[in-house]
């Protein structure tokens, strides 16, 4: 009888990446037990398992509210004629009045 197992086939991807970039992942990935064929491969089936990148991809920027709030709050604390507090205490005090 024939052996009817096929072997699955494979194809190479090259890759573009800053040196210094692919040196720390290699490190990281060696302290895995893996290389990064495999951590790609990894990343690969976990993304077509999720149906997406299976992580959150975010800017890291603050939204325009929170940079116009941020603004405001340099603006008047730079403001000599605002008043400052230096403890809840204070605040409070000066609340209640």
């Amino acid at each position: 009888m024939a052996n009817t197992t096929q072997k699955p086939t494979t194809t190479n991807i090259s890759i573009r990446m800053d040196t210094e970039l692919k040196a720390a992942a290699e490190a990281l990935f060696e302290e895995l037990g893996m290389n990064l064929t495999t951590a790609f491969h990894i990343f690969v089936r976990q993304s077509l398992r999720e149906g997406g990148i299976p992580f959150i991809i975010t800017q890291n920027t603050p939204t325009k509210e929170t940079v116009a709030a941020m603004l405001e709050a340099e603006r008047i604390a730079k403001d000599s004629t605002q008043k400052g507090y230096h403890d809840v205490d204070e605040l409070f005090k000066d609340l209640d009045s």
